[in-house]
């Protein structure tokens, strides 16, 4: 029986060109990292945002609206941490750290919230209503085997016509560089699976505000020629191909890489 390809994703190309190494014990070996606070955080902030688009919002007015979208997304986030209970409880995190997190984590999302009211007050009709014009498609997997590559897409928005690609993020840095090969990604995908290159590609940074850029080949061309690099670099096996790149990733401050004490990157 044929082996299924493996098919690169923009996390496994961005732990490739971070390190080799780490890449190969990820995604070669498929050692499972243990779990971080930020990571979990990340996921959970993705499903309160996922999950919120379902709710009924036919009690929700428009003039109370804020303080009603606050509390239920308070109240989503609640939930949501207690259904990721075991991970955090893996974490070992002393009490006053967990209540940290939860709190920044809940001002991240009245950030988002407070933006989404904002379009909600461009729009015509009842909360509902308005609320309909705004739900995204979500959490969209794509693949292609074309092009070896497969991504999920947090939020497909349609914006008056045109198709955007929004990513969230709860990263403490705004800047859209570092983020333009995973969009760039995302709309190589769309593009081959429906025929329409998306407008515009975004992160909502909850932290911060969201930023958009255009679409346009240069784009695609580059996500392309990137997936194509990778792809070449990662079809050995052996560990020798894989080399360490040593940097302050490797071990800061608040942690270290969780594959360090495997690694010993400075032998």
């Amino acid at each position: 029986m044929e082996k299924k390809r493996r098919l690169l994703s923009p996390s496994s190309i961005k732990c490739y060109k971070q390190c080799p190494r780490k890449y190969y014990y990820s995604y070669i070996l498929g050692i499972q990292a243990p779990p971080n606070i930020h990571l979990v955080r990340g996921n959970i902030a993705h499903s309160v945002l996922e999950n919120f688009f379902d709710k009924d919002m036919n009690g929700i007015r428009l003039e109370t609206a804020e303080a009603q979208l606050k509390i239920l997304i308070q109240e989503m986030l609640v939930g949501e941490w207690e259904n990721y209970k075991e991970k955090l409880e893996l974490l070992k995190l002393e009490k006053d750290k967990e209540i940290f997190y939860f709190e920044e984590t809940l001002m991240m999302l009245f950030n988002w919230t407070e933006q989404f009211l904002e379009k909600i007050n461009l729009l015509s009709g009842n909360f509902a209503e308005r609320f309909k014009i705004l739900t995204p498609i979500r959490e969209q997997l794509y693949e292609s085997e074309t092009h070896g590559v497969k991504g999920f897409i947090d939020a497909i928005e349609n914006r008056d016509g045109h198709i955007y690609l929004m990513d969230y993020k709860t990263s403490k840095k705004f800047g859209m560089a570092e983020h333009l090969l995973q969009l760039g990604i995302y709309s190589l995908l769309y593009f081959e699976k429906h025929g329409v290159l998306p407008k515009k590609v975004g992160v909502y940074f909850l932290k911060d505000k969201e930023k958009v850029k255009n679409v346009d080949e240069e784009l695609l061309e580059m996500a392309k020629k990137e997936i194509k690099k990778t792809a070449e670099l990662v079809k050995s096996r052996s560990i020798e191909d894989y080399r360490k790149s040593v940097s302050g990733l490797c071990k800061y401050s608040t942690g270290k890489c969780e594959f360090y004490d495997i690694c010993k990157p400075h032998n």
